[in-house]
């Protein structure tokens, strides 16, 4: 009769799984005070900005400025600075922060006409809008800091941005952390239910973070059968 002994890769993986499903460690959940459901999406409406909402200049921007006729007065690229302010010629020190670009324009225009010109022509742009970001974390392929498109997405379309949730992203638990008036809240979302059009794809807002929560114990598993051939067929763990 065999001696049927049981492999030894089979019992580190049996000792591997039971050890994991004992501790909690090996898989992490939101915060049970987040909002979730209608909650979610209702209190993610109630702080974003109007559709029509002016836009006003913020630390870390990038401005374009030109000033007709005058090529030692223009910039295509002008950093805002943490304070909100930059340095320019003749006038000197320029407070921008929560300035419309019509606003600064007025303010430029009005500085260099009273010291050294009669009437500037003088145009400004945000180039590049450091508010107007949302940082993609946890179980993405590509985690980072990523440019809204004209100023505007959606969560789904977020992450597409962080080439997707990897193998260990528990799709169910999707969290969006903002910050309304010094306070920081967030809400949970379902990934499943937005991509098969059960739940809407919630409008994100500059500044959002988006954590895609993920299982460690899913993740390590499917490391180990990846790499011993012997269990290939339970793949689909």
């Amino acid at each position: 009769m065999k001696n049927n002994v049981v492999p030894a890769r089979f019992r580190a993986v049996v000792l591997f799984a039971v050890g994991c499903a004992g501790l909690s460690g090996c898989q992490s959940y939101p915060d049970e005070s987040l909002a979730r459901g209608p909650d979610a999406y209702r209190s993610l409406q109630a702080t974003a900005r109007p559709a029509d909402a002016v836009y006003r200049i913020g630390p870390f921007d990038r401005l374009s400025i030109a000033v007709y006729g005058e090529p030692s007065l223009s910039f295509a690229d002008l950093p805002v600075d943490a304070e909100g302010r930059f340095d320019y010629p003749l006038i000197g020190t320029v407070d921008a922060a929560g300035l419309t670009t019509g606003e600064l324009t007025r303010q430029i225009k009005a500085r260099l006409d009273d010291a050294f010109y009669n009437d500037a022509r003088v145009t400004i742009f945000v180039k590049v809008s450091a508010s107007q970001y949302v940082t993609v974390e946890g179980a993405v392929n590509a985690p980072g800091r990523f440019e809204l498109p004209q100023g505007r997405a959606t969560l789904l379309e977020m992450i597409a941005q962080a080439k997707s949730p990897n193998r260990t992203a528990k799709l169910d638990q999707v969290m969006v952390f903002r910050v309304q008036d010094g306070q920081r809240m967030g809400a949970v979302f379902n990934l499943v239910d937005i991509r098969t059009g059960a739940a809407d794809d919630p409008p994100l807002r500059g500044g959002d973070m988006v954590v895609v929560n993920n299982s460690a114990l899913k993740g390590a598993f499917r490391d180990f059968l990846l790499t011993a051939p012997f269990f290939n067929t339970f793949r689909a763990f």
